[in-house]
């Protein structure tokens, strides 16, 4: 890739008069060897599935295993149908597809991971509700996925995606900034302001950990990503309306980095901290043991 910074992929965009979707597809092309239709229909598969993932978790069965987890996408759209939300159809739409996704994967079902299995439920929560909503095409959409694969890829090589190194800032995070910023661009804004939604996202992530209860991707995984997506919207406005990030996208990943390293190892998806380790957590995660026996 030519680009490795979120300010270099801007730049490049910019000087090229591309989108960043369409600057990550040339790329994309060039690395692997094929053409652009060629990486254009894998990207469009991708989508279908985190589109039959919303689907299923909205009306299928998808408690998990464990009996820890179920339909929680559905309560929050049941909920909101009725009238009661305060976020709003939209938000409240991509938290529920954000939930059913993360709740299909909790039960074992097909989701794409993006950019992991425990934060999968954010950037299809986010995109299949807009597309919803504003009556964008699947081409647009894969698009996005495109320009949220580019972010991604930024992240990945400067800081962590893995909770296992960084926290659930590393997944989680990671994922409600590729989301803003693609969403951003799908809705008109320049690469610059995608960059900026990025870095708005990302601060609102940092410090976060991961704490598993029982060690399974369920509790508070599958809430986060509901509450992910709802950020992700919230970045992308800000970015859009003019809000900058002061401290520039790229020194904030920095500091993600900085932050994952110096975590300490309990809180980093080992279930010996945070929520895994209060009174309930440890008697779920005693049940389980006795369960698996």
């Amino acid at each position: 890739m030519r680009f490795r910074t979120l300010k270099g992929l801007a730049e490049l965009c910019t000087a090229e008069k591309l989108t960043i979707g369409e600057m990550m597809r040339k790329e994309q092309c060039q690395e692997s060897g094929r053409d652009a239709a060629s990486e254009f229909a894998q990207m469009e598969a991708y989508y279908q599935i985190m589109k039959e993932a919303v689907h299923k978790g909205l009306t299928e069965d998808t408690r998990s295993r464990s009996g820890l987890t179920g339909l929680d996408a559905q309560r929050v759209s049941a909920y909101a149908a009725a009238g009661e939300s305060s976020l709003g159809d939209g938000a409240s739409r991509a938290m529920a597809y954000a939930l059913a996704v993360s709740e299909v994967n909790a039960s074992m079902g097909r989701i794409i991971a993006t950019p992991t299995a425990g934060s999968c439920g954010i950037i299809p929560g986010v995109f299949v509700s807009c597309q919803e909503r504003f009556g964008w095409s699947d081409e647009q959409m894969t698009n996005g996925l495109f320009a949220a694969g580019a972010i991604g890829y930024v992240i990945a090589n400067n800081s962590f995606i893995s909770g296992a190194e960084g926290g659930c800032q590393a997944e989680v995070g990671s994922a409600i900034g590729m989301a803003a910023g693609a969403l951003a661009e799908l809705k008109g804004g320049t690469p610059e302001q995608a960059v900026h939604a990025v870095g708005l996202a990302l601060k609102n992530t940092l410090g976060l950990i991961c704490d598993p209860v029982g060690g399974l991707v369920e509790i508070p995984c599958i809430i986060r990503n509901g509450f992910g997506a709802v950020t992700a919207l919230a970045a992308a406005d800000m970015a859009l309306a003019g809000v900058r990030s002061v401290i520039p996208s790229d020194e904030v990943v920095e500091v993600m980095l900085e932050v994952g390293a110096a975590m300490p190892e309990k809180h980093r998806e080992t279930a010996k901290g945070g929520l895994a380790q209060t009174p309930t957590g440890k008697e779920i995660m005693k049940k389980l043991a006795h369960d698996s026996e």
